[in-house]
């Protein structure tokens, strides 16, 4: 907003004092219009909805005071701003204040010209930057409830609306199908194409499941290339069938995407309330193994859940099983991806990434077995053995004089809550000797809203300790503005999605620069996850991002590797 574009309403019966202060605002390039009583001031404000309002207190029929009470107690003009005056002498600015009409500022005689234009730009750089704020806050609650990539309901507000589904089923007697769907041959097409395409293709699949259902439906994602759709109201288990050979026709479909004609069918697997489970987790984990079931009958088709299939329950078991064993075995291992300054290049410290090498699996990610580890109790002795493995290699390389910076380690919530987690950090930095700012320790958005005013608490016992704290796939969640300035945080680490989203058909990368502006001004360092293409990374620059990581620099590797990367120093 800047003057050659604001309207201004100046409101003051005494015809000198007004002209004066009208001459002046028209001087600084702002338009104004006038009023000379608190009636016509109301009409105008309903009428032109100006940007400021100039509010005089003495009016012949209505006082200032309370023209700015109705101007704020009406949601069509509560965000219009009022500067409030008075050209009495004998007016202060506190007693201003006490009357109290919501005025956003407060002027009294002698009000010189540059003090009343100060005053009007101060303030409308107030609302920009409130309104900016607003923006934020708007997007990241969208995004705490829906999918950023397709738009789609995620699987928190899934959930609720599941749950809501069921109360309404058991008062009608109905019944409600979970359909749970994963894409046939899709990380083919994604490791062939690339991210970009395969983020395309998504977007297709979702417009495609949204024309394939009623309103009342919902399609959700759960993420990569599973999504699940809630369908109420059916009368009979069967009803699901139709729906879903709808959804494997549509799908069947080609997908015409920057030049390649792209085929991909899906598996799909029904579970039905209340026959197949009460609850929402219990319906999308049936629904779920009924795909797995719909995917062994050759892909490309549709079973309801059944008692007896049991088979991700027995293998959720066989891992179980062996992680109780894999640390006294030593089947655990860290790999270190670096985090690079994205203008020097240069190697500022790395992420500690745990990696199951199990005898006959070979190498297991986390997305595999962390979950089991959590439920099962494991994760907090897991964590501990990758906190003190992570630190020991960190006073290593520092004792080798190859400057590693500080090493990132992820906390899991269970870790996080755990009692006797400050004093487990405190002890593990004690015992290899390694300086407190050289760990920095990664905690998920989601993680730290979940009880707030505990988390805090938290945090400043290990700020005490000395360590950085860095808010992990930041955006994901929905954290208030007003919590994450009172944490006290070092770092921001934008998800990896934002910054893929910068490089696809579709993205232009708001989301990133908003976070990148929002730790700017919380005075903390943004890192971004995930960097691949030369594109993003300029981007970055360009927004002023000061660290990433990403396969673009390297592809998490073991210690050794990674000495040879800090012998290196920088990538160019």
């Amino acid at each position: 907003m800047d003057s050659s574009s604001s309207l201004i309403l100046n409101v003051d019966d005494d015809d000198g004092a007004r002209n004066a202060k009208t001459r002046v605002l028209q001087v600084a390039g702002f338009t104004v219009i006038e009023a000379t009583n608190g009636a016509d001031a109301l009409a105008i404000v309903r009428q032109c909805s100006p940007d400021l309002v100039l509010l005089d207190i003495k009016l012949p029929d209505i006082n200032g005071i309370e023209v700015c009470r109705q101007i704020k107690a009406d949601p069509a003009s509560a965000r219009i701003l009022v500067l409030q005056t008075s050209t009495a002498l004998t007016d202060r600015i506190d007693k201003l204040r006490e009357l109290d009409g919501g005025a956003d500022n407060y002027l009294t005689a002698p009000i010189g010209a540059d003090e009343l234009v100060a005053n009007v730009n101060a303030l409308f750089r107030l609302a920009r930057t409130q309104a900016e704020l607003r923006r934020s806050q708007e997007r990241m609650a969208h995004l705490a409830h829906h999918d950023f990539l397709t738009g789609l309901p995620n699987r928190v507000l899934l959930g609720d609306r599941i749950a809501q589904a069921i109360l309404l089923a058991q008062r009608r007697g109905t019944r409600l199908a979970v359909l749970f769907l994963d894409l046939d041959n899709f990380k083919h097409i994604n490791d062939s194409l690339g991210h970009s395409i395969g983020d395309t293709l998504l977007q297709s699949v979702a417009g495609r499941l949204r024309a394939c259902v009623r309103h009342s439906d919902t399609v959700s994602r759960q993420g990569g290339d599973e999504f699940v759709i809630l369908m109420q109201e059916d009368k009979y288990e069967e009803d699901a069938g139709m729906p879903a050979q709808e959804i494997l026709a549509a799908m069947a479909l080609p997908h015409t995407i920057a030049g390649h004609e792209l085929h991909v069918t899906t598996s799909i697997g029904i579970s039905v309330y209340p026959a197949d489970a009460k609850d929402a987790e219990a319906l999308i984990k049936n629904a779920d193994t009924a795909m797995y079931h719909a995917k062994e009958r050759g892909r490309n088709t549709y079973q309801f859940f059944t008692g007896d299939m049991n088979v991700r329950a027995v293998e959720r078991q066989v891992i179980e099983s062996n992680l109780r064993y894999a640390l006294a075995r030593q089947q655990f291992s860290l790999h270190y991806q670096p985090k690079v300054n994205l203008d020097t290049g240069l190697i500022t410290g790395s992420e500690a990434l745990l990696r199951w090498m199990h005898p006959q699996w070979g190498m297991v990610l986390p997305d595999r077995f962390v979950r089991i580890a959590e439920d099962c109790g494991l994760i907090v002795a897991i964590g501990r053995w990758v906190l003190r493995e992570a630190c020991a290699q960190a006073k290593c390389w520092a004792d080798a004089g190859l400057n590693p910076g500080s090493v990132a380690v992820n906390v899991s919530a269970s870790e996080f809550r755990s009692g006797g987690f400050v004093d487990g950090v405190r002890t593990i930095l004690e015992d290899t000797g390694l300086a407190p700012p050289s760990l920095q320790l990664e905690i998920t958005e989601s993680v730290l809203m979940h009880e707030a005013e505990s988390s805090t608490c938290i945090l400043r016992q290990l700020k005490d300790l000395g360590v950085q704290l860095a808010v992990d796939d930041f955006g994901t969640g929905y954290s208030s503005l007003s919590y994450l300035s009172r944490f006290p945080i070092d770092v921001l680490k934008i998800d990896q999605s934002f910054v893929h989203d910068i490089g696809s058909p579709s993205g232009n990368g708001i989301i990133v620069s908003a976070v990148i502006a929002m730790g700017n001004s919380l005075k903390q360092q943004v890192v971004a996850e995930g960097i691949e293409q030369r594109d993003q990374l300029a981007f970055l620059k360009q927004q002023h991002c000061e660290e990433g990581q990403g396969y673009f620099f390297s592809r998490p590797v073991l210690a050794e590797q990674f000495s040879r990367l800090l012998t290196a120093g920088r990538f160019v």
